[in-house]
């Protein structure tokens, strides 16, 4: 059972943001893993929505992917709702 958090259109939106951003830079999957450190199943359960991405993460995506984790936050506000749902 999925909760709330995990399917909610903002959450969505927000995901669907750092996934363009990476699209956009030409960087992959595999690649935003190595630069993590992790395995490519990492970021592809966050761009899936099978994993929760916490606030530590984000930035470190962010870092990953060059751009200051303030750029990214903003960019992926611009495409939220006025009001968040929680």
């Amino acid at each position: 059972m999925q909760r709330g958090w995990v399917v909610s259109p903002d959450y969505r939106s927000a995901i669907e943001t750092i996934k363009a951003v990476r699209e956009g830079l030409g960087i992959s999957q595999r690649e935003l893993a190595r630069r993590l450190g992790k395995h490519p199943s990492f970021v592809n359960k966050i761009e899936k929505i099978e994993r929760r991405l916490d606030i530590l993460e984000f930035i470190a995506i962010a870092e990953a992917m060059n751009v200051s984790s303030s750029t990214l936050l903003t960019n992926i506000r611009e495409k939220l709702s006025s009001k968040l749902e929680v």
